[in-house]
């Protein structure tokens, strides 16, 4: 494998920024500092347009190639958001804002990303136009979906769109990807059991919900286990349970809160159906009432298949064939680049980040080891999507 030494030489710099992010950390839309550091930059690399403010704070910019404006555009995203968690380690780079931290490597995509742009902007090594994309609110507040709606696809002709994530346990800088899903749905629900409040000591005269809560949480589980497919995918996790406020009293309510993660729209379905089905049958056993909240959050990452084919050889070219794995196990979690996967083809991927804390864990640290190859394989993406 060979890196770029052009974009060796920017690993320093790009490093620069990422501690900087991480040091600074900012979450959901609120990204305003790290927004304007990376508009200030794409307009610094010489960039044709930034445009500050797509999806309330997200930013864009063009970068033409050789022939100028004309040809394909691709899309290139990172996000920039952080993680309202509090930071454990006794980095020089550790978060500088209580309660507020870089645990999951957006500090690292979005300078990967800007190195790359940095290198495109001064080279302009390829034809038709790279759209790079900084997203805000990638954790839970649907970035990529208030991009989309405010005119990010259609304003700037996007053809193709990707999007890229660190994985700790994969070695530095190793890509992995698949066809079709490769992140899972995200729902919520959220289930207000009513039952009758009495005296511990007589249950008999009332209608105890935690008994019901009990049995419901139990009951959620046979979907997996008896409803689903075994060869499909379906995760169904009751993650906070709230009742009662004395030992010897049987509450009059409880609430059960929890996720659902699928990986194909008939299973979700399936999934919102046997909850409610549940929920309802074990409520008539025992005598209470319920009312569910049903959230369906982030839609399946789906990867178009020709476009994670193209994505994958670009990888094995740009960093040698023993760095790519083209079929990556699915993961359950979430991720909000799935809005921008329905509108326009394209594929998101994963890149080692080595032997590091997991993912949403407070010692978490993006490797900036990682760095250029991310950059690499960006540039090399952007020069083959934009003149095929």
């Amino acid at each position: 494998m060979s890196i770029d030494p052009r974009i060796l030489a920017l690993k320093s710099e790009v490093s620069s920024w990422r501690r900087d992010f991480h040091a600074h950390p900012e979450i959901l839309y609120e990204v305003h500092r790290t927004a304007k550091i990376v508009a200030d930059k794409l307009r610094a690399f010489g960039c044709d347009e930034v445009v500050e403010g797509i999806g309330q704070t997200g930013v864009v910019g063009v970068i033409h190639g050789r022939t100028g404006a004309g040809g394909r555009v691709v899309g290139l995203r990172a996000d920039m958001d952080a993680l309202p968690i509090e930071e454990e380690t006794n980095l020089p780079h550790r978060s500088t804002v209580p309660g507020k931290m870089h645990a999951c490597g957006h500090d690292g995509h979005t300078s990967m990303l800007l190195g790359a742009a940095k290198h495109l902007a001064a080279t302009r090594e390829f034809e038709g136009t790279v759209i790079v994309i900084f997203q805000p609110a990638e954790e839970g507040g649907a970035g990529g979906k208030a991009m989309v709606e405010d005119g990010l696809m259609t304003r700037w002709k996007i053809e193709e769109v990707y999007g890229m994530h660190n994985m700790p346990g994969m070695p530095p800088g190793k890509i992995a990807l698949r066809p079709g899903p490769i992140m899972a749905a995200a729902d919520r629900f959220i289930i207000d059991i009513e039952g009758r409040g009495a005296h511990a000591a007589a249950p008999h005269l009332g209608v105890d919900p935690v008994l019901v809560g009990a049995h419901i949480v139990t009951a959620l589980q046979s979907i997996a286990s008896r409803n689903a497919d075994p060869l499909k995918s379906v995760v169904v996790s009751a993650t906070m349970f709230h009742a009662g406020s004395a030992f010897n009293i049987i509450p009059q309510r409880a609430q059960l809160t929890g996720t659902v993660r699928t990986l194909e729209p008939g299973m979700r379905d399936l999934a919102e159906q046997r909850l409610r089905d549940i929920v309802a049958g074990v409520c008539r056993t025992f005598g209470a009432e319920a009312a569910v909240d049903y959230e369906r959050g982030y839609p399946a990452t789906i990867n178009h298949p020709e476009e994670t084919r193209y994505a994958a050889d670009i990888a094995r070219q740009a960093l040698g064939e023993e760095f790519v794995d083209e079929q990556v196990a699915p993961m359950m979690g979430g991720e909000d680049f799935s809005f921008m996967l329905i509108e326009r083809p394209g594929a998101y991927v994963f890149i080692g980040n080595g032997d590091s804390a997991g993912l949403h864990h407070p010692a978490y640290d993006f490797n900036d080891d990682v760095l250029p190859y991310g950059m690499q394989f960006w540039t090399e993406l952007a020069k083959a999507r934009t003149a095929a």
